[in-house]
């Protein structure tokens, strides 16, 4: 694999250079001039509606020609702009994202820490285990993305970052809607395509309905090849053995994607300072196959012998109240968020492990004088919901003291169900079981589990101008975070004593519960504590300002699995920072940037004890720091117009992180090793020429997107087991007109190479097991589309 020379990537960066940037607002789009006189976006990530260039933090705002002419879809799309945000994934809807590194690879877990990044539709937190909610990007202001904690204002999970998709709101004056066709193509793979639609429209002087409607098909670009594999069933004669295959399995591309939904809002003006808005977002995903590929095998291509696939629904229902009190401005957000994951992948490489290893659980007699096949499969099967509750008032914006206060409420549970089985094991006699006894059925490790999170807030910021130049902010957030948990999880011999009898027909008996308890009550943690943050900001000179920031940011703790381990506690994180915002020659150039050190403490992370197979808990390992430089630049002269944004990130462990193994053995990864996911070079550029042929404005475009190399897991035993991922870039070209008409049409290629970057790599199963047979997560590969659009 071809790596980005380091030279190539400092000519990049000395061209490019900066954070915060906005090309300029579409049709339709917030947007207001900056003191240079240039369009700018604005944004509302100090919970007030702001110029992006007179916010004094880390932020960058992807408006709708952005994502429009990036070709963005979802959120595989957009992360690729932000230099900052690092993620691994095994899928839509599947990644684990992080700002600055702030990464161990142990988030994702079920029973395990919540994310260290908050993602927000709107007003309101969709932040869940297990994998970002993935919403189609249609009809969308703009992506905010905060980096750095922002523990003040958006509280537990925001320790990192922040992630805000802010949609398109209802607007009562006027009438729009507009359409998008789509067909689309991978280079070597399946067809595909989109129909998108939106319509606004107003009901009354003051009232207007917003809808929006998606269906997208992307076809698959991974073949699942035959194979043949087999056991030596782990017994005592070795000429005995069972060979099985995949052939019911084998298919080219068989990782489509199916993705439907729609939003609809409804906005009322109750009068000239009350306004009501209610919305209700749906969406389906149904993603077959696997997304990860296994360079053994073959590029794209992987030898499944289970199935894999990855259901995902979800919807919310929001309610947002604006209005004013005097000339303080209050505004009320709640919702309630449902999600339900089903999900298989291919998990036979643990079966292959235990095989390998001889731990006897290979050996099924079928008591018919054969043997059954012992490949083990998994099957997930969570419930999410998420109940939120802000109240937030903010003085008036125009004043020298200003003040944001209010009060949040969140409570989110995730039922888990997840099953690991041999199918036919039930029925093999029980003499002929040496190492599994099936707990339900053919399932031989069950997790049946409750999981309740709350979080209690009060927070405020106040800002003041020493003089119309300088101005310093403070803020702080006091919190309480609980945590429960009670079930089932194990394998049959965790039915022992400690397994309190239960009504539940679901599972065998209850073995997460209070430590000592002897009826099944949920084992529980609670926490208090506060965040803050301090920020003084110059402006130099109209349209140019530098600021410093200290902030600090929390993860709630939790409690583990196994109560004899208790709970784990919350981990922080210290921000400190200083950056510019600038804008130079009337608004043809604008260079942002941000220079910050971070310092991660009490780092949650998991881990599997001795002696506790199949089991993992959690606990607080010490200590970690990140560092670097983020910045951009967007340049316009006359019809060009060229934008970059890139980040140097040296993310890694300030103390020395020791493992116990199974056999006794201590296996230690030292202080300065670097955090996993997050590589040390990231960033993108673009240059766009608008001409006109005859009566229509044309376009072409050429961007690129690059990275250095990373490490998919923290422990040095695991990088060892799957390898560093290389370094890599990729180039899009794209060409289109709009017409009188309002007509749009777009020719587009993405990854017009071909090239195979790894964005992560991955196992099924713990790497020390199932490292040789890891697998890579690859950038989308060579990508033709043709788009025709209209808007009325």
């Amino acid at each position: 694999m071809k790596r980005v020379t380091a030279p190539c990537i400092a000519q990049i960066l000395l061209a490019s250079t900066a954070l915060g940037w906005a090309l300029p607002a579409a049709a339709g789009e917030t947007a207001t001039a900056d003191e240079t006189g240039n369009a700018d976006i604005l944004v509302t990530a100090r919970r007030r509606t702001e110029s992006l260039q007179n916010v004094p933090l880390s932020i960058q705002a992807l408006g709708t020609e952005t994502l429009q002419q990036q070709n963005v879809s979802s959120f595989d799309g957009y992360a690729r702009l932000l230099p900052s945000l690092s993620f691994q994934s095994f899928g839509p809807g599947q990644a684990q994202i992080a700002f600055r590194g702030i990464n161990n690879a142990g988030d994702g877990l079920d029973a395990g820490s919540t994310p260290t990044t908050g993602t927000y539709i709107d007003e309101i937190p969709i932040t869940t285990i297990g994998g970002t909610p993935d919403l189609h990007i249609y009809d969308i202001a703009r992506v905010e993305a905060l980096a750095g904690p922002q523990g003040t204002l958006f509280g537990a999970s925001s320790m990192s970052g922040t992630l805000r998709i802010i949609t398109n709101k209802p607007d009562p004056t006027k009438f729009e809607a507009g359409y998008d066709v789509s067909l689309t193509k991978y280079g070597k793979g399946d067809p595909g395509g989109s129909l998108e639609g939106f319509v606004n429209f107003p009901v009354a002087e003051n009232a207007a309905i917003r809808l929006v409607g998606y269906y997208q098909k992307d076809g698959g670009y991974i073949d699942n090849v035959f194979g043949e594999r087999t056991y030596t069933l782990d017994q005592p004669d070795p000429e005995i053995s069972k060979t099985v295959n995949n052939a019911k399995l084998v298919k080219d591309n068989f990782n489509p994607v199916t993705n439907y939904g729609g939003r609809a809002a409804l906005k009322v003006d109750l009068d000239e300072d009350w306004a009501i808005t209610p919305q209700f977002i749906y969406q389906k995903s149904e993603a077959k196959g696997a997304f990860l590929f296994d360079p053994r095998v073959g590029d794209l291509k992987v030898r499944d012998f289970s199935p894999s696939y990855n259901n995902d629904e979800w919807w919310q229902a929001a309610l947002t109240i604006e209005g004013k009190i005097g000339n303080w401005d209050l505004v009320y957000s709640g919702g309630y968020f449902k999600r339900h994951l089903e999900n298989e992948i291919d998990y036979s490489y643990y079966t292959v492990a235990y095989d390998t290893y001889g731990y006897y659980a290979t050996y099924f007699p079928d008591g018919n004088g054969g043997f059954l096949d012992p490949t083990q499969r998994q099957k997930l099967n969570y419930h999410y919901t998420k109940h939120t509750q802000e109240v937030r008032i903010s003085s008036p914006s125009d004043q020298p003291l200003r003040f944001t206060g209010g009060l949040f409420y969140q409570r989110q549970t995730n039922d888990i169900d997840a099953q690991y089985f041999i199918p036919g094991i039930g029925s093999v006699p029980p003499e002929g079981l040496i190492w599994f006894q099936p707990i339900i059925d053919d399932t031989v490790y069950l997790k049946r589990l409750d999981r309740v999170d709350s979080d209690y807030a009060i927070y405020g910021e106040l800002s003041y101008d020493i003089t119309p130049d300088l101005t310093v902010n403070g803020g702080i957030r006091g919190f309480r975070a609980e945590n429960s948990l009670v079930g089932f999880s194990g394998f049959s011999y965790n039915i022992d004593e400690n397994c309190l009898p239960t009504d539940n027909p679901d599972i065998p008996c209850v073995n997460v519960h209070a430590y000592g308890a002897t009826t099944p009550i949920p084992n529980k943690t609670r926490e208090t504590g506060e965040t803050h943050k301090l920020n003084i900001s110059w402006r130099v000179e109209p349209g140019k300002m530098v600021y410093a920031t200290y902030s600090t940011g929390f993860r709630p703790g939790g409690v583990n699995r196994k109560p004899a381990y208790g709970a784990y506690k919350s981990d922080s994180l210290s921000n400190f920072e200083v950056g510019w915002k600038t804008g130079w020659f009337d608004g043809t150039l604008r260079w942002n940037g941000a220079i910050f050190y971070q310092k991660w403490k009490d780092m949650q992370f998991a881990l599997a004890r001795p002696g506790d197979a199949g089991v993992t808990s959690l606990t607080n390992v010490g200590g970690a720091e990140s560092k670097g430089i983020e910045s951009d630049i967007l340049l316009r002269f006359g019809a060009v117009e060229l934008s970059a944004a890139g980040s140097y990130t040296d993310a890694k462990l300030t103390s020395d992180f020791c493992e116990e193994g199974g056999d006794g053995s201590i296996s230690c990864t030292p202080k300065g090793t670097r955090l996993p996911i997050q590589p040390k070079l990231k960033g993108n550029a673009s240059v766009r020429y608008n001409f006109p042929i005859n009566t229509s404005d044309a376009f072409v475009q050429g961007a690129l997107q690059f990275q250095s190399s990373s490490r998919s897991f923290l422990m040095d035993r695991d990088v060892a087991a799957v390898g560093y991922t290389g370094g890599f870039a990729t180039f899009d070209f794209s060409a289109g007109a709009k017409f009188a008409s309002g007509i749009t049409a777009e020719l587009f290629v993405l990854n017009a190479f071909d090239k195979r970057g790894e964005l992560s790599r991955n196992t099924a199963c713990a790497p020390s097991y199932c490292g040789p047979f890891y697998r890579s997560y690859p950038v989308r590969p060579q990508f033709f589309g043709i788009r025709v659009g209209q808007r009325f």
